[in-house]
């Protein structure tokens, strides 16, 4: 028997996502993921439901459990990726 998953607990998706997104500097193909695309499209319907502005990076970082990092300081640690 197969769980979607709306069946995991939230922090656990939470986890599983920031998990993935620490990962995809050195993994390119997950850019391209399903899995990591259904991921974060459930994550941001809760983080929605819940108030967060995802126009504000910060506060998707804050809700996720990340510290949250200015756009600016963001930013200026963009990388090109190949």
């Amino acid at each position: 028997m197969s769980a979607s998953l709306e069946d995991y607990s939230l922090d656990e998706l939470k986890l599983v996502y920031r998990l993935l997104h620490a990962q995809l500097t050195a993994h390119l193909e997950l850019m391209d993921s399903a899995l990591l695309h259904d991921l974060q499209a459930l994550l941001q319907a809760h983080a929605k439901a819940a108030g967060v502005d995802l126009a504000d990076h910060g506060q998707w970082d804050a809700w996720l459990g990340n510290a949250a990092t200015p756009c600016a300081e963001r930013v200026a640690e963009r990388r090109t990726l190949r």
